[in-house]
């Protein structure tokens, strides 16, 4: 085998030690990088320009020749209301709806998602039995696919499911979960609590098993109640990797579309409707086709999600160091 590799080998070698001698050896690994940062430049850099363009230019074409240039217009029809706490006073109520619909569900979901995976987290790092299984079934949820995770919760919950049926079984009536616009918001919360909980336990369960175990020998000796140690111990030196998490679940949470989309479609009405599938709805699915606003919405989120971004390296950054 290694026979048959060499001449495959010294051909390979040609080439790169005339690459090495032309661009030297400190240049070197940017002609391996090349390729990649062609791809990324295709892939990322130019949907990006393309976007801003077309945020830029109205019309319902396509093609960049048949948008005529229209500045900010597109930001200031997003932007034109009266009061923006009623999206009915707004030229584009949807939009608005959609804003405030994804900060409803993100406070309540960031909230619960922390919460839940605290005492999640806090529980498992007990010695307890079966404590790798029980690890495994919480973040099992995490591997599913969203629309996975949204059919089967939409089967559970549709007029027939189990739910109901097991309600009709001990003498209640049925109730359209799905068709309610509260129960249909808080579902669709509890969704996706229950569908990423799993990552946020398994980092939140990482920071407390880097917490020194002698610091709590030291509070078993002063005979610290369970309460006082966690709220002088457990808690202050979590505090940063609880911080990491709540940005990552604001960052998650404004970017939910794919689950939500498949549990609810939105609806009942817009009650549902995030700022994601305002997007898509307006520059994919609606008629006519509106890129521009799209466009600009997707540039609004993009804004949004810099600032939590940079909020999560600010966080990351004061937590290496201490």
């Amino acid at each position: 085998m290694l026979g048959l590799l060499s001449p495959v080998m010294r051909l390979i070698e040609v080439p790169m030690l005339a690459a090495q001698r032309r661009f030297g050896i400190q240049k070197l690994a940017w002609v391996f990088l090349t390729p990649n940062l062609l791809l990324f430049a295709l892939f990322a850099f130019l949907p990006i320009i393309l976007n801003l363009v077309y945020a830029l230019t109205g019309s319902d074409q396509i093609l960049l020749r048949d948008r005529p240039f229209v500045g900010l217009e597109n930001f200031g029809t997003l932007a034109a209301c009266e009061n923006y706490l009623d999206p009915n006073s707004c030229e584009k109520d949807f939009f608005w709806r959609a804003v405030h619909n994804t900060v409803v569900f993100v406070i309540l979901q960031v909230g619960f998602m922390v919460g839940f995976s605290l005492i999640t987290a806090l529980v498992l790092n007990q010695k307890i039995r079966a404590r790798g299984f029980f690890r495994s079934v919480f973040f099992f949820p995490v591997l599913l696919s969203p629309v996975v995770v949204a059919l089967i919760w939409k089967w559970i919950l549709q007029r027939q499911g189990i739910l109901n049926a097991g309600l009709e079984g001990m003498g209640y009536d049925s109730f359209l979960w799905l068709l309610d616009r509260q129960w249909a918001f808080g579902w669709s919360v509890f969704l996706s609590v229950w569908a990423h909980m799993g990552f946020y336990t398994l980092i939140l369960l990482a920071g407390l098993q880097a917490i020194p175990r002698d610091v709590y020998e030291a509070a078993v000796m002063d005979a610290a109640s369970p309460f006082r140690t966690f709220y002088r111990i457990t808690l202050p030196l979590l505090m940063p990797t609880m911080l990491v998490v709540m940005v990552l679940a604001l960052i998650k949470g404004v970017q939910t579309f794919d689950e939500v989309y498949a549990f609810t479609g939105g609806g009942p009405g817009s009650a549902t409707t995030l700022i994601i599938q305002y997007i898509y709805e307006t520059g994919f699915a609606g008629a006519p086709r509106l890129f521009g606003l799209a466009s600009a919405a997707s540039i609004i989120l993009a804004v949004v999600l810099v600032v939590l971004t940079g909020l999560q390296l600010w966080a990351t950054k004061k937590n290496a160091n201490g």
